[in-house]
């Protein structure tokens, strides 16, 4: 890394400490002796999504969490639960390289952490989801979420 002061080519790490989602580390110039912080960000995969209009468009973090809002609605569950539930699947495509998915892939995470946090949220998410078109659908859906408990 070169010193932001003298541009010496040679720096070494004093200090490298978590901060957030960052590394921040503290550093010093072999050259002038000057010290100064660098923040280091992993960088995940751009993942593109094939959308069942058979169009493709990339991930959008902000959609996604706005469709779980709408589901957790007047329901106990913290925004901080759909952040991390939201964390899980973007970590889930970055850890396997994956850079390409379906929003039938996305949509059956989403219900599967949903399941866990609230069967509310669970039945309006998937009702959207899996474009209910009658009541029978709906019974379905409660009938086999309460044989699950």
């Amino acid at each position: 890394m070169k010193c932001p002061f003298c541009g010496f080519p040679d720096t070494k790490v004093i200090d490298s400490r978590p901060s957030e989602s960052k590394k921040r580390r503290r550093r010093e110039c072999a050259g002038c002796g000057k010290r100064f912080t660098t923040y280091e960000v992993i960088e995940k995969p751009s993942l593109m999504v094939y959308k069942r209009d058979k169009s493709f468009e990339p991930f959008d973090r902000q959609k996604l969490i706005k469709g779980l809002q709408s589901a957790i609605k007047k329901r106990p569950v913290s925004v901080e639960s759909v952040s991390e539930l939201v964390d899980n699947i973007e970590n889930t495509f970055a850890n396997r390289m994956q850079t390409e998915t379906t929003t039938e892939e996305i949509g059956d995470m989403v219900l599967a952490g949903l399941k866990e946090l609230d069967s509310v949220a669970y039945v309006r998410f998937a009702s959207v989801y899996k474009d209910f078109s009658d009541v029978d659908s709906f019974i379905q859906l409660i009938s086999e979420l309460a044989s699950d408990k």
